[in-house]
């Protein structure tokens, strides 16, 4: 009954060295090989994942939320009348979380674009890459950032003037990259 213990127990042992060393041969990728891609649903995969070009971006995420900091400008978030029906609205200012919280939510949307416009991969719409190695890009991504999170400071403080001032930053953010990446010649430097 020992032996035969001590046997299944040396069998098991070497069954599961097997699998081990077989596990780590197939995740160590041949010299000169390019590495697997990681499993999906993991962090690393989630991490980097791009599902729109430059263009698509800035349309769906940081066009939009600017223009709800720039209409700040002129109408107090507070005093802007809900929609009829606040959750069908797809005015962000008339919805159910319009108002201020507006305001708030599309400044941080807005610094947390800027972490979307550094993922590597991303192409412009022209079918170049994103600048993302350029030296000014880092630097105009983070002016948006900075835009983005004083907008949220001056949100925060329901101040209308405060909204009025920070937004010259937010249009000087936005200009900085357009000036150089969008609205010049076709060029090598041109991504749209």
């Amino acid at each position: 009954m020992r032996i035969r213990s001590l046997l299944f127990a040396l069998v098991l042992f070497s069954g599961l060295a097997c699998v081990f060393v077989a596990g780590v041969r197939a995740q160590t990728p041949a010299r000169g090989a390019a590495a697997p891609a990681p499993a999906r649903g993991s962090a690393q995969a989630l991490a980097g994942q791009v599902h729109a070009n430059l263009n698509q971006l800035m349309r769906g995420v940081l066009f939009i939320n600017s223009n709800v900091l720039f209409a700040a400008q002129t109408q107090d978030p507070a005093t802007v009348k809900r929609a009829s029906e606040p959750s069908a609205s797809t005015d962000p200012l008339t919805s159910v979380y319009g108002g201020w919280p507006a305001v708030e939510a599309s400044a941080l949307a807005l610094a947390e674009a800027a972490n979307l416009l550094t993922i590597p991969g991303r192409m412009c719409a022209n079918g170049r890459p994103v600048p993302v190695r350029n030296v000014d890009w880092p630097k105009f991504v983070q002016g948006l950032r900075d835009a983005g999170m004083a907008a949220y400071k001056a949100a925060q403080s329901k101040d209308q003037e405060a909204i009025v001032l920070v937004t010259e930053d937010v249009a000087a953010a936005c200009a900085n990259c357009h000036n150089r990446y969008r609205d010049v010649p076709a060029g090598t430097a041109r991504c749209q």
